[in-house]
């Protein structure tokens, strides 16, 4: 990966909308989405924001009051968002924790979780976690460092879970998810995190890409239910009203 100048941040864009995905759909959210990811999700819906070079460089105070500028009333949460925001995890560090303390606005991180030192270094900031397991048909990494890959995503659960921080489990699941696969990894992460220490577990079906039938996402289900009965299979609603 490039290395990034600790003082700048490469942004994608700032904007408000309708939060689309997880337990929190539905609420106002201010989307604070960085530029570059290293990663290849076979179904990645912000292609445009992949590349290092994509959007525009900023100084980190100039986000600050850009943030402050377009934050709207009443909304819920500061999503730092990508791309892979932990790319950029020290200019993430600084931004949620100066609206903690400027505005005291709720701070969410949506990660692949890739790397657990680059996550533990945000954490302290960071008031909800959504810890996102790929499957391998996502095809995100290759086969040699797909194990490293979900070391980590399980290492940043731990972490999550043991700050208490609100704390939420998100499988992406396709109609070539291997059930049996699905089943190992939903017995892994109940290893690591007790039902109490999770605000939900959602299953999002892939949009657009391979989905998967009613019969398929009913197996997913399955597997979850008899160890956490709050699962929730969720699509990504934004995209059925039409907004980002």
């Amino acid at each position: 990966m490039q290395k990034m100048n600790n003082n700048r941040i490469q942004l994608s864009e700032i904007f408000t909308s309708i939060e689309g995905e997880g337990p929190f759909f539905g609420t106002k959210t201010m989307f604070v989405r960085l530029a570059g990811c290293h990663l290849s999700c076979r179904w990645c819906d912000t292609t445009y924001a992949l590349g290092m070079n994509t959007g525009r460089s900023y100084s980190i105070c100039e986000v600050k009051d850009l943030i402050i500028e377009l934050l709207q009333p009443s909304t819920y949460k500061i999503n730092f968002t990508g791309g892979e925001p932990l790319i950029q995890h020290e200019a993430v560090a600084e931004l949620a924790k100066f609206m903690k303390q400027k505005g005291g606005l709720r701070t969410y991180i949506e990660s692949s979780c890739f790397d657990s030192f680059r996550f533990s270094e945000v954490l302290p900031y960071i008031d909800i976690c959504k810890i996102e397991f790929k499957m391998s048909d996502s095809k995100v990494v290759d086969h040699k460092n797909y194990s490293d890959l979900l070391h980590n995503e399980t290492q940043c659960l731990n972490l999550a879970v043991s700050q208490h921080k609100s704390t939420y489990i998100k499988i992406v699941v396709t109609n070539s998810t291997n059930l049996e696969e699905f089943r190992n990894l939903v017995k892994e992460i109940f290893e690591n995190a007790r039902a109490c220490d999770l605000i939900g577990f959602v299953i999002q079906p892939s949009y657009g890409v391979d989905e998967p039938p009613l019969s398929k996402l009913l197996g997913f289900y399955d597997c979850v239910f008899p160890v956490y009965e709050e699962v929730r299979i969720v699509p990504q609603l934004h995209k059925f009203i039409g907004v980002r």
